[in-house]
């Protein structure tokens, strides 16, 4: 397994994380079974937000004696009313919520605190604004949670968290699908049975938030990898073909400031199927390819930092100044930290020589050598 720093949080996670809301329908057998299997396959984070007893109970049970293994993303302002669940911001039954899931994961803190499900811009101020935010700082202070993140599907949203200064990190959902529509209030329009085909390549505002993010060092775990299965079938994907779990997990992968994507598993199947990511071949791993070749991918002329570009004549590591060329754009003035990371490349946009041999590999048509010479001018 490979990990990596979540943002600020500086802790070490599992690029390959479980997420728990599958769990709620098993048995206390079943999800210790599945729970198991991701420790021994070196998964040490997991999202629970759900807040149905049952599945707290089990999950805490199968923590049990390896709570020290893990970093929890606990969700705060999911709870559990009359029989269902209910997303509040009404502090007594968040925090009564809150005690639940402390009690019945058995533990005293919560590595990853989430300001649960904020999807409108109004809603994050009036959050952040409010007695809300204060209740989770204080969690903070008293060592209950140890940093304070926030889910969201609005990259809208994502964006207020990335500069908020506070949120350390997120958990967004990330597909090749989502990534081609606009920030929108509403969930239902990630799922509906078609897309507007006009649309063309990642959204704007979806780019400028995962470059924004990485740049302020604000972690991104991922949700909804692969479109609720959607992505799976050639029928339903909006792309006219098929995906395999490990491209859709490359694909969130190598989105920047990503560092996990949370998979749901019913069984220890599934788990191997995403673990096989950590073996899989850079063939079993292209997602470009399928993309370029669908016949609704829109991605042309986008760099998506697959890497198919690959071997450089010169050594340049064309994904990554691709990365820092983006992250430089956004700014009026390119941060000093910023020259310095594209300084300590072994090799940068100067090494370029113009051959355009990359080109030829790119299977969305950027024209890479133009991008090295403008990135070049950035960097003087």
């Amino acid at each position: 397994m490979n990990y990596r720093i979540l943002g600020k949080t500086g802790l070490r996670v599992s690029e390959i994380g479980l997420g728990g809301e599958w769990l709620e329908r098993h048995s206390e057998a079943e999800v210790k079974q599945v729970v198991d299997h991701c420790r021994e396959c070196g998964i040490n984070i997991l999202d629970c937000w759900m807040s149905e007893p049952n599945v707290r109970t089990n999950i805490g049970k199968a923590l049990a004696g390896h709570r020290e293994k893990w970093y929890i993303q606990g969700h705060i302002g999911s709870t559990w009313q009359n029989g269902q669940y209910v997303r509040t911001r009404e502090l007594p039954a968040v925090k009564a919520a809150f005690e639940d899931l402390l009690t019945r994961l058995q533990t005293d803190y919560i590595d990853l605190g989430m300001i649960h499900f904020v999807d409108e811009p109004a809603e994050f101020h009036n959050v952040m604004e409010g007695d809300f935010f204060r209740y989770v700082k204080q969690l903070k202070a008293e060592g209950r949670i140890r940093h304070i993140g926030l889910s969201t599907h609005n990259p809208a949203v994502g964006k207020l968290a990335a500069e908020h200064g506070e949120i350390e990190m997120f958990l967004f959902s990330v597909n090749p699908a989502f990534d081609m529509l606009p920030a929108t209030e509403n969930i239902d329009d990630y799922f509906a049975d078609t897309y507007d085909e006009a649309l063309g390549g990642i959204a704007p505002e979806r780019a400028e938030l995962y470059r924004l993010c990485e740049q302020n060092q604000v972690g991104i775990t991922v949700m909804k990898g692969y479109a609720g299965g959607r992505l799976f079938s050639a029928e339903r994907s909006p792309f006219g073909v098929a995906m395999t779990p490990v491209q859709c997990i490359h694909y969130a992968l190598t989105r920047p400031a990503v560092a996990s994507i949370m998979v749901g598993y019913d069984t220890t199947e599934h788990v191997d199927a995403a673990v096989a990511y950590e073996t899989a071949s850079p063939e079993e791993k292209d997602y470009a390819s399928i993309l370029a070749k669908a016949p609704r991918h829109g991605y042309y002329g986008q760099c998506t930092y697959c890497g198919h570009c690959a071997p450089c004549p010169a050594g340049i590591d064309i994904a990554m100044v691709n990365k820092l060329h983006d992250l430089a754009a956004m700014q009026e003035k390119v941060p000093d930290t910023l020259k310095a990371h594209y300084r300590q490349l072994s090799a940068n946009a100067d090494a370029c020589i113009g051959c355009r041999s990359c080109e030829s590999r790119c299977p969305f048509g950027v024209k890479i050598a133009d991008r090295m010479a403008e990135t070049k001018a950035v960097f003087q």
